[in-house]
């Protein structure tokens, strides 16, 4: 067990020297945590009693990184980078969002040219499921999409309607607008954080059955590439 916490606790001070902190605070952690669990097993003393300096050093250092990112996020310096790896799981809407949604998140804006399709629309549905199940308090829900050609743009319009009535029905009012000339994804909170991702909302693969584990459960749905980005600022645009 201390190999393991040696490795882990080397890559938090390398991350930590390369200003790299919100990833490095994950390595203090998770790099005490296996060395806590050495020292419950040591039975030597003077063992013990360095393992406790060196635990006691190493949250000291999680503790002021904690402290460091806090005062970025109140400070609107906030930025995290995901990187989501081809055909990896875990990524579900809620593992990605929910950290952002506490009770003040009121209000919603979604800029993705592609929920046109059947499945991007069911995803767009999803997401506003994770969104009023809460804990935020949304009220409103702003969609900026793109239509889609031919005869799906009137299935594209119908879908939209019903999820807005349905929407109602929890008392959130959703509000589409569409543009031509949109290219950019993006999602804000009305608490300050703003979420890019590469593929929007459309970053899941298709599951290879109806039967298959990750059809329901977007956890263990295989994902496509992309990157996510999550900012912080004071002053969210409103559109």
């Amino acid at each position: 067990m201390e190999d393991p916490a040696v490795l882990v606790l080397k890559r938090a001070v390398e991350l930590d020297s390369a200003s790299r902190f919100q990833e490095s605070l994950v390595c203090y952690q998770e790099g005490i945590d296996l060395l806590m669990r050495v020292l419950k097993a040591t039975k030597d003393q003077k063992k013990k009693a360095h393992y406790r300096d060196k635990i006691t050093s190493y949250m000291d250092r999680a503790e002021e990184i904690k402290k460091y990112i806090e005062k970025e996020k109140e400070d609107g310096k906030y930025h995290k980078q995901i990187k989501i790896e081809e055909n990896s799981k875990g990524f579900s809407y809620e593992k990605l969002f929910q950290e952002y949604l506490n009770e003040t998140v009121t209000e919603v804006w979604v800029e993705d040219p592609y929920i046109r399709q059947v499945h991007q629309l069911y995803n767009f549905l999803r997401f506003c499921e994770m969104l009023v199940k809460g804990p935020c308090k949304v009220k409103t829900i702003h969609l900026l999409t793109s239509h889609d050609e031919g005869n799906e743009k009137s299935q594209q319009m119908t879908t939209l309607e019903e999820i807005q009535q349905s929407l109602k029905d929890f008392g959130v009012i959703l509000d589409v607008s569409y543009s031509p000339s949109i290219h950019d994804r993006e999602i804000r909170f009305n608490n300050g954080w703003m979420i890019k991702i590469g593929r929007g909302l459309d970053y899941f693969k298709k599951p290879q059955g109806r039967f298959c584990l990750g059809y329901c459960d977007f956890d263990l749905r295989p994902c496509h590439e992309t990157t996510v980005d999550i900012f912080h600022t004071k002053h969210t645009k409103k559109t």
